[in-house]
C-alpha cells in the first residue's frame, strides 16, 4: 500500500460537538487514502484535513476564492512553488489541505438522507479529488468524472447511499 500521511484535526472549540455527533475522523482519513489509492497517487504523500465551523469556511472562501458565502469543503493544493528548503529523502510530499464545515456535514447528511459519517467521508473524498486537480466547475464532464470517483470511493468504504 502506498505511504500516505493523513492528519485529521478539529478546529479548537468544536471537539465536543464533533464527538457528540459520533463522527469518526478515521473514516475521513480512510476516504482520503481510498481516493489517493484509486487515483494511483504514489507516496509518500501528506494531506491535512481540518474539521471547522461554518464561520471559518466562510472566511476561507471569502479570503481565498473571493466568494463571500459559506461552503461545505475547500481544498488548498500545494502550489508547487520552489522552496529554498531541501526535503529529506523519503519525506512525504505535501499534497495540500482540506477544510470541511462541521455544520454542513450535519445539514447535508439530513438533506441527502444519509449519515453524517458518509457525508464527512464524501466531502473528504471530494476535497482530495480537488487536490489531485479535478474541478467540477470546469463543466459537466468534469463534474461527472468527480461524482463517479466520489461514489466509487464511498462504495469501496462500504458507504452506500442511505448509510
Amino acid at each position: 500500500m502506498p505511504d500516505y500521511l493523513i492528519e485529521v484535526s478539529i478546529e479548537e472549540g468544536l471537539e465536543q460537538q464533533v464527538a457528540a455527533a459520533g463522527l469518526d475522523l478515521a473514516l475521513a482519513e480512510r476516504a482520503v487514502a481510498e481516493v489517493l489509492r484509486a487515483e494511483g497517487a504514489v507516496g509518500p504523500l501528506e494531506v491535512g484535513v481540518m474539521i471547522a465551523d461554518d464561520d471559518r469556511l466562510h472566511a476561507l472562501n471569502r479570503d481565498y476564492r473571493a466568494v463571500d458565502a459559506p461552503t461545505d469543503v475547500l481544498s488548498f493544493a500545494d502550489d508547487g512553488a520552489v522552496s529554498p528548503f531541501v526535503s529529506q529523502p523519503g519525506a512525504p510530499h505535501y499534497l495540500g489541505d482540506i477544510a470541511i464545515s462541521y455544520q454542513r456535514v450535519l445539514a447535508q447528511a439530513a438533506e441527502y438522507g444519509h449519515s453524517p459519517a458518509r457525508e464527512l467521508a464524501y466531502l473528504a473524498a471530494h476535497g482530495t479529488l480537488h487536490l489531485l486537480g479535478y474541478d467540477h466547475e470546469r463543466g459537466p464532464a468534469d463534474e461527472d468524472a468527480m461524482r463517479t470517483r466520489e461514489e466509487a470511493a464511498m462504495q469501496a468504504l462500504g458507504l452506500t447511499r442511505g448509510l
